[in-house]
């Protein structure tokens, strides 16, 4: 039988195939090429995250404005798959630093939504969720692809304009978007197939109701981007992006978004949030770290250090804080697959707003010290303030004001 395979057949039978090799080299199209039925794959009470990192320039009128970086976090819980489809519940913290410094994100935008996407990509979400800006995308053929093959399919972008242009709904318009499947891939141990995903804007915006005197009236723009898609686990691997988006302003202005992003898909087991309480209460004992308890919330596990000195009105951390923070930052640093949120508390001193921004530099405080330090990495924390809203004591005593005066680290679930 092995006969005939070729391995019997002589020196003509040999220069035949060498030379249907030859044709084979050079004309590839001729030949089956490798295919593949991309599909969304979801798992009920799944958890992942997607961490996606911006640098951003932002110009009005063609001149420099600011450049920032934004740290973007995407927390995803699969609630149910039916027919498909998956319900993700999702939370999508914000958070910005100034462009070039590497200290510690603060969060300034916090979103929630819950939406069905099924197998193709194709979103189904209520209209008053703000996120994510873009949907359905990637959005798949229902045929198997080949490499080197190309598609397009609608999708979709949204955008929050309430406190920029006073538009209180989720602002949408349409996309037509290009994709092409590159080549396969070997990364992180995984197989992923590689796309090229491109789409342009030109989309002149209908008067508004509710909007204020300056506003959009026309968006242009491009989106560049090579997306890593794990064909096994039918989810985004990663991605990276080029962009660059104009805002025509109702008053002749423009204001110009450019730059790039890269995200990352990231998994990490539940928390047994039982036994981390167990073994930060002891790890904490052991250190003989004072003034700090551990609880497990819904977020996740919070170290709550209480009483935390600094000077009247002041973020400056006194010695003997920075070196109970060494010590608890020898704790955190095993935990390298979580993220962290960092939340500052002042007691009821003087004015909510004095509040609020003492309370966000105290967070970032500790956060920046912890960094330094090298227990966290910049992109596994972020920090946000409560001003004196949330006490857990009296105002009224000076026990409670120190109750109150507190810093919470929570390392997340999710």
């Amino acid at each position: 039988m092995r006969s005939a395979c070729g391995l019997k057949g002589g020196k003509g039978l040999r220069m035949k195939l060498k030379v249907l090799l030859l044709i084979l080299a050079i004309y590839p199209c001729i030949c089956p090429l490798y295919a593949e039925l991309f599909r969304f794959r979801y798992t009920k009470d799944e958890q992942y995250r997607i961490v996606t990192e911006v640098h951003e320039d932002v110009y009005i009128n063609g001149s420099l404005s600011h450049r920032a970086n934004i740290l973007n976090k995407i927390a995803v819980d699969t609630l149910n798959v039916k027919d498909g489809a998956g319900l993700l519940s999702t939370s999508f913290q914000i958070s910005e630093r100034a462009y070039g410094v590497h200290d510690s994100f603060s969060i300034t935008e916090d979103y929630y939504s819950m939406f069905w996407r099924d197998e193709l990509g194709i979103y189904d979400i209520s209209p008053e969720y703000f996120m994510p800006v873009v949907r359905n995308v990637p959005f798949f053929p229902k045929e198997e692809v080949e490499v080197g093959k190309s598609w397009t399919n609608p999708g979709e972008e949204v955008h929050d304009f309430r406190r920029s242009y006073g538009i209180n709904r989720a602002f949408r318009f349409p996309i037509q978007v290009h994709y092409a499947y590159l080549r396969n891939e070997e990364m992180d141990g995984k197989k992923l197939a590689v796309f090229g995903i491109h789409y342009t804007v030109f989309h002149r915006v209908e008067p508004l109701k509710g909007a204020l005197k300056i506003a959009p009236v026309k968006i242009t723009g491009v989106s560049d981007q090579t997306y890593y898609w794990d064909i096994e686990k039918g989810k985004p691997h990663s991605y990276e992006e080029s962009f660059n988006f104009i805002f025509h302003l109702s008053n002749g202005d423009y204001v110009e978004y450019e730059g790039t992003a890269r995200g990352l898909l990231i998994e990490s087991p539940k928390l047994d949030k039982k036994k981390m309480v167990e073994e930060l209460t002891e790890e904490l004992r052991s250190k003989g770290i004072e003034d700090t308890s551990v609880t497990a919330e819904d977020e996740g596990v919070t170290l709550t250090l209480e009483n935390i000195q600094f000077p009247p009105d002041s973020s400056f951390l006194w010695d003997s804080e920075k070196r109970k923070l060494e010590l608890i930052g020898e704790i955190l640093v095993k935990y390298t697959d979580r993220d962290f949120l960092i939340t500052g508390y002042t007691a009821k001193v003087g004015t909510e707003e004095s509040c609020q921004v003492l309370s966000e530099q105290r967070a970032k405080a500790v956060a920046d010290f912890l960094l330094k330090v090298g227990a966290l990495k910049e992109t596994q924390v972020m920090t946000w303030g409560m001003g004196s809203r949330e006490p857990i004591a009296d105002n009224l005593s000076e026990a409670g004001r120190r109750l109150n005066r507190r810093v919470e680290i929570t390392i997340l679930d999710n």
